[in-house]
C-alpha cells in the first residue's frame, strides 16, 4: 500500500523562522492597516519566503499491512469432556482455524487450556489469564480477536473489557447442548477440626434443576466409607446433618444424593470433608506406691504434655501403719478409692501403677473393677519394682488375669543395657528409637530387671539373657503395658549419657490411649502432591497386596514394598483426582486426592450467560454451538477497526491498521527550479503590482 504526506525541513532553525515570519506579519499588519497598496501581495511574498525556509517536502511511502492476532482459546476441562462436547470443541476448532485461513491477513495463536485443579489448587477453569499470556507480546492495535472454545463454565471472567488489555472483540463459541440437567450436592460449611466425642454438625444443600424447589431427595452419609444414616432432603433448600465423631485422627465424611437418569455426570453427587479429629484432654490417673528415686520420671513426662490431665497420687501412709500420730495431726490427703476406681473410672483414659503393691489400700472388688475397665477399651501401664515379685504383687489380685506377663518370683540386679527386640524394631512404640540403632545401644545401662514370662502381647524390649523388658498387650477392646524395671529414672537423670526415656515413656502412653499412628495393625493412605502414598504397618514379617478403589469405581491392585521394619509403603503417581479407597483384608483405609469438592464439578450445565456481558462489551457474541442436535459454526468476517464484529450468525475479527514500511521517496518543493520558479514568480507580481 502507498501513502503521501508532506513533512518540512527548515533551512534555518525553527526559532529563527519564526521571529522572521513574526517580523513580516508585523509589517504586513501595519501596511494593511493604514491602507496601502500591495499589501496582499506583499503578504504573498512573505509567505512564499518563510515557506521558503521551511522547506517542505513531499514525501511517498511504500507500507505492507501486518495481519492480525487471533487468539482461539480451547476448554480443555474436565467439565469439557461431558457428553459431546469434546467433539463439538473439535469441529469448531478444524472449521475456525480454516475459515481464518481462508480469509488472509491473520496469525491464528491456538491455546489448550486445561483447568487448575491439583493437589493444591482449585481455581477452576481460568481461560482468560492463558488469553493474557498468549497474547501479552502483540502490539494492542495487532490484536484482532479472541475466540473461547468452551462450555461457558469459566471461573477468570473479567469485570469489564477495559481488563483485556487490548481493545478487540472477544467472541465465545459454547458447546454443549440446550436444556441440560445435573444434580449436585454442595457443602455449604464443614468443620476442618474436631474434638473427640463432640457431635459436629455439616451444612449442605442438593441442587436438580428438573425438580420443584422441596422436592425430597435420599442422601447417604458416609463415616470413612461406613454408612452411618439415610435421610431425605428438600431440594435447594439448606439442611443441617449431624456428624458423631469416636475415633482421633482424619475423619473422612460423605455425603452423597442419589443419581438421576438424565444428569450430566454423577462426579458431583458426592461431597466430601475431611476432620482432624484430637482429644480434648488425655485424663491419667497415677498411682505410685511408695516414694523412691524414679517417682517424678512418670509425672515429668505426663506433665510436660500439654493434652495430659494428670491425677496423681503417692501412698505414703498404708493403712497398716500404726506410729500413734493424731488423726488431726496428719497432713496426708485420704486416698479416694471408691470415687477413683468405682465411680470415675471410666473417664480415666489410663491408669499407671508406678511400683504399686498391695497394701490394703484398693480392695480386691476395686482391683476387679479395673480389669473390666480394661476389657471395655480402658488402658492399664504397670511399671514394676521389686514389689511385683513379691508376695504382694499385683498380678496375685484379681487385675493379674489381664496382666502380660508372670513374675518368676526374682529380681535380677546385675548392669544391662535395654534392647529393643526383633519384634520390637517393627513396633511403632520402639521402632526407631535414638540410639538403638548402634552396638551396644547409645544409652546408659540399667540395673534391675523384674524376671517374668510374657503370658501375652509382644516383647518389644529385652533386658539380660533376652529377658522380657517391656510387653505390649491387648485385653478384649483395652490394652496393658509392662515396664519391668524400675530404672528408667537413669536415663531421665542423665546417667552416663542418659537415653531416650522421654520418646520412650511417650509413644507408650499414646499408644496405651490408641492415637492412630502408633497402630502396630494399621493401614494409611494418604495424598501428596497429586500422588497417593500408602503405608501398612504391621508385626509381620511380610504384607499382602492392597486394593485400592479409585472414584469412577474401578479397582487396582498395589504391591508394597518395605521401607523400615514393621513398615511397608508405595506410591500411586499421578492418581485420580477423588476419593480412593484402599483395603487389605479387614483394615480400610481413605484419601482424598485433590480439592474435597472441585470448583470445576460445582457447576457443570453449559450456558452462554456467563462470557455475554464481557463478549458484548467488548463488541463480540457468545454463541451456542450445537442446535437442536447439529452443529451450526457462525460465519467469519473481516472487519474494519471501528466497524461492528458480530451479528447474527456471524462473527467479526477486526483488521490491523498496523503496516511495516518498506521504501520512502522525498521531494522537497522549494528545492531547484521549481522552487526558484515560484519565489521569482511572486516576487515579480509584487513588482508588477508596485509599478502600476
Amino acid at each position: 500500500m502507498t501513502r503521501f504526506g508532506i513533512e518540512f525541513d527548515p533551512v534555518l532553525s525553527l526559532s529563527l523562522v519564526a521571529v522572521l515570519a513574526a517580523a513580516l506579519a508585523v509589517i504586513v499588519g501595519i501596511i494593511l492597516w493604514r491602507g496601502l497598496r500591495g499589501g496582499l501581495w506583499r503578504a504573498l511574498a512573505g509567505a512564499l519566503v518563510i515557506l521558503a525556509l521551511l522547506n517542505p517536502v513531499l514525501k511517498r511511502e511504500e507500507r505492507d499491512r501486518l495481519p492480525g492476532t487471533v487468539a482461539i482459546i480451547v476448554d480443555e476441562s474436565a467439565s469439557q469432556s461431558l457428553g459431546q462436547r469434546s467433539a463439538q470443541a473439535e469441529k469448531a476448532l478444524q472449521d475456525l482455524r480454516a475459515r481464518i485461513e481462508a480469509l488472509g491477513g491473520f496469525e491464528i495463536r491456538e491455546i489448550h487450556a486445561a483447568d487448575t485443579v491439583t493437589a493444591t489448587n482449585d481455581d477452576g477453569t481460568e481461560l482468560f489469564s492463558r488469553l493474557g499470556q498468549a497474547m501479552n507480546d502483540v502490539p494492542a492495535d495487532q490484536v484482532a480477536g479472541a475466540v473461547l472454545i468452551t462450555d461457558g463454565i469459566v471461573h477468570d471472567i473479567p469485570d469489564n473489557a477495559a481488563q483485556l488489555g487490548f481493545n478487540a472483540p472477544v467472541h465465545a463459541l459454547i458447546t454443549g447442548e440446550e436444556n441440560e440437567n445435573d444434580r449436585r450436592i454442595e457443602l455449604l460449611r464443614a468443620p476442618r477440626y474436631a474434638i473427640l466425642g463432640e457431635e459436629q454438625s455439616i451444612d449442605f444443600r442438593v441442587l436438580d434443576p428438573s425438580l420443584t424447589e422441596g422436592a425430597p431427595l435420599v442422601v447417604v452419609l458416609r463415616i470413612d466409607g461406613e454408612t452411618i444414616r439415610v435421610v431425605r432432603a428438600p431440594n435447594d433448600q439448606t439442611q443441617t446433618i449431624e456428624i458423631p465423631i469416636d475415633h482421633a485422627g482424619p475423619t473422612i465424611v460423605e455425603l452423597e444424593v442419589e443419581s438421576s437418569t438424565d444428569e450430566l455426570t454423577q462426579a458431583n453427587n458426592v461431597g466430601v470433608a475431611t476432620i482432624d479429629v484430637v482429644r480434648e484432654h488425655l485424663r491419667v490417673l497415677l498411682v505410685s506406691g511408695e516414694p523412691h528415686a524414679g517417682e517424678r520420671t512418670w509425672r515429668n513426662v505426663l506433665k510436660s504434655d500439654a493434652a495430659v490431665d494428670l491425677v496423681h497420687f503417692t501412698i505414703l501412709r498404708p493403712p497398716e501403719k500404726q506410729d500413734g500420730t493424731p488423726i488431726n495431726e496428719l497432713s496426708l490427703i485420704a486416698f479416694p478409692t471408691r470415687e477413683l476406681f468405682f465411680e470415675k473410672i471410666e473417664e480415666f483414659d489410663l491408669i499407671i501403677f508406678d511400683r504399686y503393691r498391695r497394701r490394703g489400700v484398693l480392695p480386691a472388688i476395686y482391683l476387679d473393677n479395673i480389669g473390666n475397665y480394661i476389657r471395655k477399651g480402658g488402658a492399664v501401664m504397670v511399671a514394676a519394682g521389686p514389689d511385683y515379685a513379691s508376695n504382694a504383687s499385683l498380678f496375685r489380685t484379681p487385675l493379674g488375669t489381664t496382666l502380660p506377663a508372670q513374675p518368676t518370683g526374682l529380681v535380677i540386679e546385675e548392669p544391662f543395657h535395654p534392647l529393643v527386640t526383633a519384634e520390637g524394631e517393627r513396633h511403632p512404640v520402639t521402632r526407631n528409637l535414638p540410639g538403638a540403632a548402634a552396638d551396644p545401644p547409645a544409652w546408659s545401662r540399667w540395673f534391675r530387671l523384674i524376671q517374668a514370662e510374657a503370658v501375652a502381647g509382644s516383647v518389644t524390649m529385652s533386658g539380660p539373657g533376652d529377658e522380657p523388658l517391656l510387653v505390649l498387650a491387648r485385653q478384649d477392646e483395652g490394652r496393658v503395658a509392662m515396664l519391668l524395671s524400675d530404672h528408667a529414672w537413669l536415663w531421665a537423670r542423665g546417667y552416663r549419657g542418659g537415653g531416650p526415656h522421654g520418646a520412650l515413656l511417650r509413644r507408650l502412653v499414646h499408644w496405651l490411649m490408641k492415637e492412630p499412628e502408633l497402630e502396630e495393625e494399621a493401614l494409611r493412605a494418604r495424598a501428596v502432591d497429586g500422588n497417593l502414598i500408602v503405608e501398612r504397618q504391621t508385626l509381620s514379617q511380610t504384607t499382602n497386596p492392597v486394593t485400592i478403589t479409585a472414584p469412577d469405581g474401578s479397582v487396582s491392585e498395589l504391591v508394597l514394598a518395605p521401607a523400615e521394619p514393621g513398615l511397608w509403603r508405595t506410591v500411586a503417581e499421578d492418581i485420580g483426582l477423588g476419593l480412593h479407597r484402599v483395603e487389605d483384608g479387614d483394615l480400610r483405609a481413605l484419601a482424598h486426592v485433590g480439592p474435597a469438592n472441585p470448583r470445576e464439578y460445582r457447576e457443570v450445565i453449559s450456558t452462554t450467560e456467563k462470557l455475554q456481558h464481557i463478549a458484548k462489551e467488548s463488541g463480540g457474541g457468545a454463541i451456542r454451538l450445537a442446535r437442536a442436535g447439529a452443529i451450526s459454526i457462525p460465519r467469519i468476517v473481516a472487519v474494519s477497526p471501528r466497524a461492528p464484529a458480530s451479528g447474527r450468525g456471524w462473527i467479526g475479527l477486526r483488521r490491523s491498521d498496523a503496516t511495516i514500511l518498506k521504501s520512502i521517496d522525498r521531494l522537497p518543493l522549494f528545492s531547484g527550479l521549481l522552487g526558484l520558479a515560484l519565489l521569482v514568480g511572486g516576487f515579480a507580481a509584487l513588482w508588477y503590482r508596485e509599478g502600476r
